[in-house]
């Protein structure tokens, strides 16, 4: 297939649409999953920032007390990831870290300078090198809280604090695990993208098949049961056939109107050579039968491809190559040019070809009518039957140049132009196999002249279903 295809364009199309979609799908689940995650750290260090300020209480001495400290692993050991700070904010002196968990170690959580209201809880996210310890980044939840003492009211503001690294782990441990998910989707997806393809297609190859079908003869016209998208080229195709087949049957009957108004000029022109004859003038009466013949093998020819054009050669044809043969055998034997040939004829029982009987006749016959009229003494048909069906058809006469085998059975070719003939027997043998979808080739004959080899299809050829113009 190539990028005509419509298959190719769906299918290209499709691929592009899908890896978009699953990107995009990816990209939101891994950002829905890191806001879910992200709320989830939010409620602990909220907890952990309820908890811290049930510890906090000034002692009796003043000094600041945080009894029981929040318990967590993480707190105990150095920059283990989960932080907690009391800054005192009282005026006229504020003092950063007056109380701290072990796990700050030796460092301080600098937040930014906002104006707090007792009670309300704020969130950060610090990233840099003075962010959390050791560079950190770390997401953050404060809160003030204003404690009541003999010596005036204290300001406190308690943090908790977590390293930001969980989250993106966190992430990327979910985006990990999604992938092969989500390849399994990008598979199905692919499969089922491709079966809507062929069911999306599949009346499109319907309506090859019953084009075909009307081609070979088999069907008039296309069927009515092809989906709603589909039906207003099926109408179309169907009027140019109603319109083809008008202008075949003006055809025809316009051709049947020409052989029959030259039928009584012909006649007469056969009436005048004999009378002519009769006279003594046999040179001329000669010259004019010979124009009366060519006018008739002009006729019978236009009227042989009016009825293939029309549509008669179908597959429902049907003719046996050794009754034709022998017909025309006992017509050419009673011929001048055909009562000397020895004729050996060598044909299988039954040998079926898929012609119409007049058609194949029309074949054979001028064959058989070339070969008797250039052989010296014999002429030989070998028929071997099958599918295709063979023919060989071979004299003894002076053969014709292998140069010009080509062009034999070109319109009104004669190579020997002092011999008389029209030149159209062999262009007609062309127009039958042609409509047929047979083969004929020319070379040497063993015996010395001109040998014909004809490939005909059999009674169940393909070829004989479909028209020759659908395989070329």
């Amino acid at each position: 297939m190539t990028c005509r295809s419509l298959r190719v364009r769906l299918g290209v199309a499709a691929a592009i649409s899908i890896s978009l979609a699953l990107l995009v799908a990816a990209g939101g689940l891994i950002m829905l999953f890191e806001l879910h995650v992200e709320r989830r750290i939010g409620a602990e260090l909220k907890a952990q920032l309820d908890q811290l300020a049930a510890s906090v209480q000034i002692g009796a001495e003043g000094q600041l007390e945080v009894v029981p400290t929040p318990v967590d692993p993480r707190l105990e050991h150095p920059l283990g990831g989960l932080y907690w700070q009391i800054d005192d904010e009282t005026e006229p002196k504020q003092q950063l870290g007056i109380a701290r968990s072990r796990s700050l170690w030796d460092s301080l959580l600098r937040l930014p300078s906002d104006e707090l209201e007792p009670g309300t809880v704020h969130a950060h996210r610090l990233a840099g090198p003075n962010s959390g310890p050791n560079g950190q980044s770390v997401l953050v939840r404060e809160r003030l809280i204003l404690l009541e003492h003999d010596s005036g009211q204290r300001r406190l503001r308690l943090i908790t604090a977590i390293d930001a690294n969980e989250l993106t782990q966190a992430r990327n441990a979910f985006a990990a695990d999604i992938l092969p998910y989500l390849a399994l989707l990008a598979v199905l997806l692919g499969l089922a993208t491709l079966a809507q393809i062929r069911a999306g297609l599949a009346p499109l190859e319907a309506l090859r098949r019953g084009v075909g079908a009307v081609r070979s003869g088999r069907e008039q016209q296309l069927a009515a049961n092809y989906p709603d998208e589909v039906m207003p080229l099926v109408n179309e195709v169907n009027a140019l056939l109603a319109a083809r087949e008008q202008a075949v049957e003006r055809a025809r009957a316009w051709t049947a109107d020409l052989a029959h108004g030259l039928k009584t000029p012909l006649t007469a022109l056969s009436a005048d050579a004999e009378r002519l004859r009769t006279e003594g003038n046999r040179a001329l009466a000669h010259d004019l039968d010979q124009l009366a013949e060519a006018m008739r093998r002009r006729v019978d020819r236009e009227l042989i491809r009016a009825r293939l054009r029309s549509g008669a050669a179908t597959h429902q044809a049907q003719a046996e190559v050794g009754d034709a043969i022998e017909r025309l055998l006992r017509t050419l034997r009673r011929t001048p040019f055909g009562e000397c040939i020895d004729w050996s004829v060598d044909v299988p029982q039954p040998a079926l070809a898929a012609l119409m009987p007049g058609d194949l006749l029309e074949l054979l016959g001028n064959l058989l009518e070339n070969a008797a009229h250039w052989a010296k003494q014999c002429v030989e048909i070998q028929v071997q039957s099958g599918d295709p069906i063979q023919i060989r058809i071979s004299d003894d006469g002076p053969g014709v140049p292998a140069a010009e085998w080509p062009r034999l059975g070109e319109r009104g070719l004669r190579l020997d132009q002092g011999t008389q003939g029209s030149g159209l027997g062999l262009a007609i043998v062309r127009d039958v196999i042609d409509a047929y979808g047979g083969g004929v080739t020319f070379g040497r004959a063993a015996i010395g002249g001109l040998e014909v080899r004809l490939r005909l299809p059999g009674t169940f050829s393909r070829a004989a279903s479909e028209p020759a113009g659908a395989r070329r």
